[in-house]
Order: C-alpha cells, then sequence, then structure tokens
C-alpha cells in the first residue's frame, strides 16, 4: 500500500514537472491590444494545460476598460497567473498596479517600482491635477469634484478589494490610489505588497517551485523548476490592433479615408481611391469605438471633413472648406477623452493635417479660379470662330461637305468651293448645319 501510494505521488510530481509555463510579455502601455493579448495569452494556456502564467510586466499606466477585462481574464483563470515587473528599471503604474495585486503571485526586480494608481480623470479639463480629498467632509465641492471623488472612491474599492483576495496590503493599496504614492521592490516585499523580488524569470520559477496556489477554486501544486517554458509573442492580429488602436493611426486613418472616397467621387471608376478610402475609414470607425473618445471631437471631426469635401464641389471659394479645416482641428484637439499617457494625439500632428488641408483646398480654389478666367471651349462659344478641317465634299454640291469639330462630324456649307483637307473657319451654327468660311493656313483648334 505505502508502496502504491509513492508510485502516484512520483507519477503525479512528473506530471506536473512536465506541465509547461507560459510567458507573456507586455511592455506599453494598457489598452485594447494588450488586453486581447493577455485574454488571449491565458485561454492559450489553459488548452494547452500550463501550470502556470508569468506576464512579464513594464507598463506606464493604460486604459481602465481595458486594466479590468485583464483582471476578469485572470480571476477567472483556472491557470494559476504570477505577474512579474520586469527587467530592472520597469514599472507597474496605475493600471499595472491593478493587475499586479490581482494575480495571484506578484514579483518584482530589483530596481522595479509601482504605485501611482490615482485613476486619470476622464472627461475634465487636460492636465487638471486631481484633487486631494479634503479631511473637512462638510467642506462644499463642485460637480467636478464630485465626479472625481466618486470615481477615487471607486478605484479605491476596487484594489482594496483586490487586495484583500489576494491577502497583500490593504492599506498600501489604497494610499497607492488616494494619495498617488510608489514603491520600490524591496519596500513593497517588506510591506506585503508584492510576494517575491527575483531577478530574472527563471529566478522567480525556482522560488515559487514547491508553491501551493489557488485558482478559480483549485488547488495547483507548482513544479516550475524543471518546467519547460513556452513564450507567447503577439501575433498579427494584437500588432495590428495596437498599431490601429493607436488614436494618432486612428485619426489618419479617418482622414485618409475620407479624402480617398472624396477623390473616388470626383473621378469615378478609377476604383483605387474607392477601395483604399473604404478601408482606411472602416479600420479608423473600429479603432474609435475601442477607444475613449469623445463624441462630440468625432462630430466634429466629421463635420470638418465633410466641409472639406463640399468645398469641392460648392462654388464657396474657400469660406466652406476653412471652416471645415477649423472644425478638424477643434475635433481633433478635444477627441480623446483621456490625460492617460500614450492615448493623446500630438499637437504638431493636428497641425500637419490640417497644413495638408489648406494646401489641398488651396490648390481646389486655384484650379476653380483657373477655370473661370479660362475662355469657353465647348458649345457655341467654342464652336463659333474655330478653325476645323474638312474631312468630305458633296459631289452635287461643292459648297456642301462635311468638317470636324469638337471631336464630332458637322454638315458644313460655304460661299466658295470646299475641298477634303481644307481649313475652314466656322461662322455660324444653324441647327446641325455650320455656315463656314475659307481660313488661311493656321493650326486648327478643332482638330
Amino acid at each position: 500500500m505505502l508502496l502504491l501510494l509513492i508510485v502516484v505521488v512520483m507519477s503525479t510530481s512528473q506530471a506536473a514537472s512536465d506541465s509547461p509555463v507560459l510567458l507573456l510579455r507586455v511592455d506599453d502601455a494598457i489598452g485594447p491590444a494588450s488586453a486581447d493579448y493577455l485574454v488571449r495569452g491565458l485561454a492559450q494556456a489553459q488548452a494547452m494545460n500550463a501550470q502556470l502564467v508569468v506576464i512579464e510586466l513594464d507598463t506606464p499606466g493604460g486604459l481602465d476598460i481595458s486594466m479590468r477585462t485583464i483582471i476578469k481574464a485572470i480571476l477567472a483563470s483556472p491557470v494559476p497567473v504570477a505577474t512579474f515587473v520586469s527587467p530592472s528599471g520597469a514599472r507597474a503604474a496605475s493600471a499595472g498596479t491593478y493587475i499586479l495585486y490581482a494575480s495571484h503571485v506578484a514579483a518584482m526586480a530589483p530596481g522595479t517600482n509601482l504605485g501611482a494608481a490615482t485613476p486619470v480623470q476622464i472627461g475634465g479639463a487636460p492636465g487638471a491635477p486631481p484633487a486631494a480629498p479634503s479631511g473637512d467632509k462638510k467642506a462644499p465641492v463642485d460637480a467636478g469634484d464630485t465626479l472625481l471623488h466618486k470615481q477615487i472612491n471607486d478605484a479605491a474599492a476596487y484594489i482594496r478589494s483586490l487586495a484583500q483576495l489576494r491577502g497583500r496590503n490593504v492599506e498600501w493599496a489604497e494610499k497607492a490610489v488616494r494619495d498617488a504614492v510608489s514603491l520600490p521592490a524591496s519596500e513593497a516585499l517588506r510591506l506585503k505588497v508584492i510576494d517575491q523580488v527575483a531577478v530574472d524569470v527563471p529566478d522567480l520559477l525556482r522560488q515559487l517551485d514547491g508553491k501551493r496556489l489557488e485558482a478559480a477554486g483549485q488547488a495547483v501544486l507548482l513544479q516550475t523548476t524543471l518546467a519547460p517554458m513556452v513564450e507567447r509573442k503577439p501575433d498579427w492580429r494584437t500588432r495590428l490592433l495596437a498599431v490601429i488602436t493607436s488614436p494618432s493611426v486612428a485619426l489618419m486613418l479617418i482622414t485618409v479615408g475620407v479624402y480617398g472616397l472624396m477623390f473616388e467621387f470626383m473621378n469615378p471608376g478609377t476604383g483605387v481611391g474607392g477601395v483604399v478610402g473604404g478601408i482606411c475609414l472602416l479600420l479608423g470607425l473600429y479603432a474609435l469605438q475601442l477607444l475613449p473618445v469623445n463624441y462630440a471631437g468625432v462630430g466634429l471631426i466629421m463635420l470638418g471633413l465633410a466641409f472639406m469635401i463640399a468645398e469641392a464641389f460648392l462654388p464657396s471659394f474657400g469660406v466652406i472648406g476653412f471652416g471645415g479645416i477649423a472644425a478638424f482641428v477643434a475635433g481633433a484637439v478635444i477627441l480623446m477623452d483621456t490625460d492617460v499617457p500614450g492615448f493623446g494625439i500630438p499637437l504638431p500632428l493636428i497641425l500637419g493635417l490640417a497644413l495638408f488641408a489648406a494646401l489641398l483646398l488651396s490648390g481646389l480654389i486655384g484650379m476653380a479660379l483657373k477655370a473661370r478666367r479660362r475662355a469657353l471651349v465647348s458649345g457655341d462659344a467654342g464652336l463659333v470662330g474655330s478653325v476645323v478641317r474638312v474631312i468630305e465634299v458633296q459631289a452635287e454640291d461643292p459648297c456642301m461637305g462635311w468638317v470636324q469639330a469638337q471631336g464630332e462630324q458637322w454638315q458644313a456649307q460655304c460661299q466658295t468651293p470646299l475641298y477634303a483637307g481644307q481649313r475652314v473657319r466656322v461662322v455660324a451654327r444653324n441647327g446641325v448645319l455650320l455656315d463656314v468660311s475659307a481660313a488661311a493656313e493656321q493650326p486648327a483648334q478643332g482638330d
């Protein structure tokens, strides 16, 4: 009986050590792309029967909705998650602190830090500093302060619940939200904010060997010293999502998309403008619905682009077009409804797009003015007075024949006999019959 028990324990230990460890890396702001990457990575870890997922993290923070998506996936994962702030010099600020607290194992490398988890004010004036909670509960607060207090209280309750769930320092977690404090790795370990300090991922796996964790209500015994490690790198979908969900790229995609459709409408049949414009516009709109945008900004951008397109078809001589440029700039400035690092639109980019639109608009106005001053070359105004060539003469009446004018064949009559190849001048038009007279030899305008 004892021998059988030993065999069972040894076989279980061998099976656990054969289970791989999945490594995921995030070294940018937390956004839709990183959320998609981590959520699909956790699903893959479950499919491959991994015993542990290590998230190597270096982030300045990110979007609240993406952070909560990641935390929900971590809390529901049957595979334990160890978030490791690495390498030295990395940080887990703002949203990264929440993810660290939500993980089954929180670890940091020497020379790293975490904290500054105060939520960034959304919908307020850019750059407005968050008001610190006042100790005087009777002090009056305006609507903006009330909204900010609600956001801070919600964030504090959220990180406090994560700290209680994982048995970590609740007081410091709330302080990180309310006072935006930070900690280095050694202090975080001393205050029981994190569980481990490791030099690198292999060192972390050696320290976690034999540790028992609970994930999704199931006990998991880690055998990580000899476990194979599999790194899952971002695939094409994650890389594409990371590119198009950049607010700057999304703005350029929408601009290129609208311009492409405009050129297709102005030159129907080419196809290139319509195809490229349609694809860019759809990608840009898809990116915007993943980002925290100000819909007033979106409306101003679309109105501005519509005005610039209308300028190409309406004789307003720049009034509508330059008004559209002003609306476009105003919309681009207020487009992003957050001050989170990495999710702003640089002012030089906005001004560059506005300058390009102004140059394009000036070119259209210049062509319109040039065309306005040019003499008419179609209809009766362009036909009468032009010099054309006789292509055929009637045998029964040499004063009647056919001429080539404005790309068409016209019947013509003259006071003098005509001959093929002769150049004549159109004197008048009588329905479909042209009155012509002999002209001096000169290049024909109607050929």
